[in-house]
């Protein structure tokens, strides 16, 4: 009775925030240009080797791993080069970069905020850097599958880049990689109703996030080396989750993000919007995935619906599929995709025919991964699939269960893979990064 009144009270504080800008009104956020900010949009030397995995979804942000191969199989006992605890709760998914995994978590008792590193032959940790010492959300502004430490940090082989909700705001962060901070930077306002999700995206000299929110949504990209806003654009006036993603569409870069009734196309370098197209649904979790040519989203709520649209917007083809947490994954000529509810699809890229469909076990929040055309994918159970397509049909290659539960997405770097798991449950819970593999040598690069 109690969890229901809080959730009473919350849904009259947004409504009334709504109520008074208005879902489809005047969006009151302070915009900013290129030109007034006056910051130079340069190209960024960091480039990175296929084996390392450096930000949300990957090198290409795709999540596919290329030039690897990764285990099938393992247990609590068998192909588990090392695990360590790690404090607090947080379901931002590890990232790889030379020879060290990161992480972003939240200790709730001590109101705190903080990302960490870890050296990954070992799992040893190498530092801790606290970037918020109280001011987080209340418990009731969470939804409960979310945490204080959602987005996945980002990193350019300079610096680390991440956001926390703290102080009723969107905080952004870079950190050398070393711990140290380098600057700090108040973006914008944010009215929670379930939390902060998205992860930011790297564009050149740019760190772009996401802050779709009722009291008024946005999209900033900051310059890397000071945290100065180099632009600033207002989106709608409702909570949506999902992380924005930058791809070459149709022979030119475009921002690309669901969420507010449309997918929306902007210029990353300027913040300018090239196309939008009113589709999917109000609220939407996962990450954009592209081709050369064409564009695959899915959603939401509460409209159910699966896209593909061609490079300037046009759709190509739809269902009514609602694939929500998860992002989609491409393999050649082919969507896949495992909804929240653990049903797994395949659709023509092109067509949109579904190929096949096969329900899987348990519930989902983590986004797969592909290697070697072969689909990783983790369950809240601590299960993870391990499936390929072969001559069009499904082939379930592994079942491996390790923790109690995931809700992060795995990384893969050095022919290892990384995942973030739940041991236990309720005040007993906590949680480690795992490391899987075969040659604990490999597990990073120098």
């Amino acid at each position: 009775m109690m969890k229901r009144l809080q959730h009473v009270s919350l849904l009259m504080t947004v409504l009334l925030i709504v109520g008074s800008s208005g879902c489809g009104g005047k969006n009151t956020v302070n915009e900013i240009s290129v030109n007034e900010s006056g910051i130079d949009v340069v190209e960024r030397s960091a480039v990175w080797d296929d084996t390392e995995w450096p930000s949300w979804r990957g090198p290409r942000s795709d999540g596919v791993a290329v030039n690897q191969t990764l285990p099938t199989t393992w247990s609590e006992s068998t192909g588990v080069l090392w695990r360590v605890d790690t404090p607090g709760r947080g379901h931002c998914s590890p990232i790889v970069a030379g020879n060290s995994v990161y992480l972003a978590t939240a200790l709730v008792q001590r109101q705190v905020q903080q990302i960490m590193a870890f050296d990954g032959r070992s799992g040893e940790p190498k530092w801790t850097t606290v970037l918020h010492d109280g001011s987080l959300p209340s418990e009731r502004q969470l939804h409960n599958k979310s945490s204080h430490a959602n987005g996945t940090i980002a990193c350019d082989g300079e610096r680390l880049y991440t956001a926390f909700l703290n102080s009723d705001s969107i905080v952004a962060s870079a950190v050398d990689l070393m711990g140290s901070l380098v600057w700090q930077k108040e973006l914008g306002k944010f009215v929670s109703m379930f939390g902060y999700a998205p992860s930011p995206v790297l564009y050149k000299s740019l760190v772009i996030f996401a802050a779709d929110n009722p009291g008024g949504g946005w999209l900033a990209a900051v310059d890397s080396a000071t945290g100065e806003i180099a632009w600033r654009v207002a989106r709608g006036n409702v909570a949506s989750h999902s992380s924005p993603t930058v791809a070459n569409v149709g022979d030119r870069d475009q921002l690309l993000i669901s969420g507010c009734n449309a997918v929306t196309s902007y210029d990353p370098a300027s913040g300018d919007e090239l196309w939008r197209t009113s589709c999917i649904a109000e609220a939407t979790c996962g990450t954009i995935v592209a081709t050369s040519d064409l564009i695959f989203a899915s959603g939401g709520y509460p409209e159910k619906e699966t896209i593909c649209l061609s490079a300037d917007g046009k759709q190509v083809w739809s269902n009514k599929t609602q694939i929500y947490e998860p992002s989609l994954v491409v393999i050649r000529d082919q969507v896949i995709a495992v909804s929240d509810d653990g049903i797994a699809y395949c659709w023509a890229a092109k067509t949109g025919e579904t190929i096949w469909r096969k329900r899987l076990r348990g519930s989902f929040s983590a986004s797969p991964l592909v290697c070697n055309n072969r689909v990783y994918v983790p369950n809240l159970s601590g299960d993870t699939f391990v499936f390929a397509i072969t001559n069009g049909r499904y082939e379930l290659i592994a079942r491996n269960r390790i923790g109690d539960d995931c809700y992060a997405s795995p990384a893969a770097a050095n022919g290892c893979l990384f995942l973030r798991i739940g041991v236990g449950s309720g005040s007993d819970r906590r949680e480690q990064l795992v490391c899987l593999g075969t040659s604990v040598s490999d597990a990073v690069g120098e």
